[in-house]
């Protein structure tokens, strides 16, 4: 215990004589500044983060890439689950979790004991359907359930413009060769 007093005790009067020292004629560049000492700068400047939301441009032009296969090739499985799902559309799980989600009523996905989702290949197609009005006609949520809701052939009517789409990018491509 005594080694202690006399610790604090010399830590005291070392302070002291600091205190006396210093005056305010002294030099400044002999005094420490604190704080965090500035970090150097990197050799290579960091690359921006890929994190956060998606800029509108870049969701424009990844709109027309989901790779959902033929219904030949679709409905061959009863169910897929959420990773798959995910990559069909190249969006995250929790985007398609949130849709099954908000859309409840129309998408019916089944889950296992551990809470796995699994669609149905209706419930792909209509994911797709989803996509369509959120990412590329620019519904909002609750405006692409209420359209869901009172259009119920909107889902035959999405086939028939994905089919006259197709027709109109072959016959271009058929244009383009001649």
């Amino acid at each position: 215990m005594a080694d202690l007093k006399q610790i604090a005790l010399s830590f005291d009067a070392q302070k002291k004589t600091s205190v006396e020292n210093s005056s305010p004629e002294s030099d400044n560049s002999t005094k420490k500044k604190r704080g965090r000492k500035p970090n150097a700068a990197p050799l290579i400047p960091p690359t921006p983060g890929k994190r956060g939301r998606v800029s509108l441009k870049d969701s424009e032009n990844s709109a027309d890439l989901i790779e959902i296969p033929e219904d030949e090739i679709l409905f061959q499985k009863q169910y897929y689950p959420i990773g798959q799902v995910a990559e069909m559309f190249h969006a995250n799980h929790s985007l398609i979790r949130m849709w099954s989600n908000e859309f409840e009523g129309i998408i019916q996905t089944r889950k296992n004991k551990k809470g796995d989702r699994y669609f149905r290949p209706e419930d792909v197609k209509t994911l797709q359907l989803i996509h369509h009005l959120i990412r590329e006609r620019k519904f909002t949520i609750q405006g692409a359930r209420d359209f869901l809701k009172k259009n119920k052939n909107a889902n035959e009517r999405y086939e028939m413009m994905a089919s006259l789409q197709k027709i109109k990018s072959f016959l271009l491509e058929i244009k383009a060769s001649l």
